[in-house]
């Protein structure tokens, strides 16, 4: 009769600190793969093994997002001086055009 060897698998935890908005975004597109949180790390820190290194580039975007309230009054003028310029001289998107490129990237 063969015996079949049960082997107990380790296990060692991680502790994640992140901002709840940001954890409830992944959490909802993980539940949408059918795919656990910690199985989702798992394969990342596979990945990571596997790269020897991050499994994706990371850079500085090009272009750095502008926060509105992070901005004092002079930085608030000088971007809104920005905007004008772009209308002034065309260097615009029709609404049309940014809402159907929003709703394929995001499937609405």
């Amino acid at each position: 009769m063969c015996e079949v060897m049960k082997v107990a698998v380790r296990s060692s935890s991680v502790y994640v600190r992140i901002e709840p908005d940001i954890k409830a975004q992944a959490e909802n597109v993980l539940d949408q793969l059918g795919l656990p949180m910690s199985n989702a790390i798992a394969l990342f820190l596979r990945q990571v093994i596997l790269h020897n290194g991050l499994p994706f580039p990371v850079a500085l975007p090009k272009g750095k997002p502008v926060f509105f309230n992070e901005l004092n009054e002079e930085q608030i003028d000088i971007e809104l001086g920005k905007g004008l310029a772009d209308v002034l001289t065309g260097n615009v998107i029709p609404a049309e055009e940014v809402t159907e490129s929003l709703s394929r990237e995001f499937n609405l």
